[in-house]
């Protein structure tokens, strides 16, 4: 009959009661060292799913929102002033995402039109009603017109801020007084989504009110 091994660390054969003592500390090393290990697993694993979900689930793209009909609001505002809130006709590309009258300085009014042009840039129209004295350092601050242009036959100041640090809604500017009322148009569109836009304005500009 064989006999039962030794063990180095007693030197002789366990005992029975030795090596149930045994097997049972060694299933529960095994059972406490599992529950860091399945707590890690289970973690990384659910990472894993919401990185899948991140960045492989197709999302839908918002739909751009619903142009605003900047000629009905001038209709609707036009009642509270006696200057034509100007509504220039441009092509279907060109979006307008905000139109108002409100009132400004004084007796002075300001209508504005936000626009998304065909090159998705920024460009606005701010017409002064009556506007007071400084009107449009309100907007420019210190800033002084770079040039001159003619569109349509309108005079514009220009005011070409590109190049300065952080011109924000001001990269470019036209500037022109008619009649009393006060026109800027600015933003981030090219030269030549400006000179279309003004060209929009001009003969609404020069018709003579009535």
């Amino acid at each position: 009959m064989a006999q039962p091994p030794i063990r180095a660390d007693l030197g002789r054969p366990e005992t029975p009661e030795e090596r149930a003592e045994r097997k049972a500390q060694n299933s529960r090393n095994y059972r406490e060292s599992k529950t860091p290990n399945n707590l890690v697993i289970a973690l990384v694993a659910s990472l894993a799913v919401v990185l899948f979900l991140v960045l492989v689930v197709v999302r839908p793209t918002p739909a751009p929102a619903d142009p605003i009909d900047y000629v009905a609001v001038a209709a609707e505002a036009q009642p509270g002033v006696s200057t034509t809130l100007i509504t220039p006709a441009l092509p279907p590309e060109w979006r307008a995402n905000d139109a108002k009258l409100t009132a400004a300085r004084g007796d002075s009014f300001l209508w504005y039109i936000g626009f998304v042009t065909p090159k998705n840039q920024f460009l606005a129209l701010e017409q002064g009603i009556d506007a007071e004295a400084g009107w449009r350092e309100d907007f420019l601050g210190r800033a002084s017109p770079t040039g001159q242009v003619t569109i349509e036959g309108i005079d514009w100041d220009v005011y070409d801020q590109r190049e300065t640090d952080d011109p924000g809604n001001f990269a470019y500017s036209l500037a022109t007084s008619v009649a009393g009322t006060e026109y800027l148009v600015h933003g981030t569109a090219s030269d030549n989504e400006f000179a279309l836009f003004a060209s929009a304005l001009s003969a609404e500009i020069t018709t003579p009110e009535g």
